[in-house]
């Protein structure tokens, strides 16, 4: 899972690894217990912040809080399928995940937490750093298509060592939009 998923979390995108990932069940094994080892059902997530507070946690460590609590919940959208995801999902250009579906808004913000704070600051500081290389090679910041396309194959690709860099849709989002 975490060589397919480029070692970033199926939700959020941060970096993880054997050491700090959760398997996550696209459905839940409360309600569909015969898929709980099949493969296709299973997804690598961080942590979510475990052990850091309720307000504080986001992902798996949020949505199985949730799942416990009104039993049987399956989310709308199921990351392992990045086509829907891509229709469904959008990203401010402060730093938020969100949609113009109400109920998956609701699944972003209150079920996964996608918009907890330090996950936009890390999403808008991943940005930075791309609009921040593009502009020392542009210092009057008429970033080339040729260079914004190098940027956005870099970013939709994973490196040498098998990973995608971290955020790297919401970076692909934004430079997309530019082409």
């Amino acid at each position: 899972m975490l060589t397919e998923q480029g070692y970033i979390c199926c939700y959020c995108m941060q970096r993880i690894s054997e050491e700090n990932m959760e398997i996550e069940h696209s459905k839940p094994r409360s309600d569909s217990p015969e898929l709980q080892l099949n493969y296709n059902n299973l997804l690598a997530s961080c942590s979510g912040n475990r052990g850091y507070g309720k307000k504080n946690l986001h992902c798996n460590g949020r949505k199985g809080d949730y799942e416990a609590k009104t039993r049987n919940y399956q989310m709308t959208l199921n990351p392992a399928d990045s086509k829907n995801c891509e229709n469904y999902i959008k990203y401010s250009s402060s730093g938020k995940i969100l949609s113009d579906n109400d109920i998956i808004n609701d699944e972003l913000n209150n079920i996964l937490n996608l918009n907890f704070q330090t996950l936009i600051d890390n999403r808008t500081t991943a940005l930075d750093a791309v609009i921040g290389a593009l502009n020392k090679k542009f210092p009057k910041k008429n970033w080339s298509k040729e260079s914004i396309q190098k940027k956005l194959n870099e970013y939709s690709s994973k490196d040498a060592d098998g990973k995608y860099s971290e955020y790297c849709q919401y970076i692909v989002v934004y430079l997309s939009k530019r082409l």
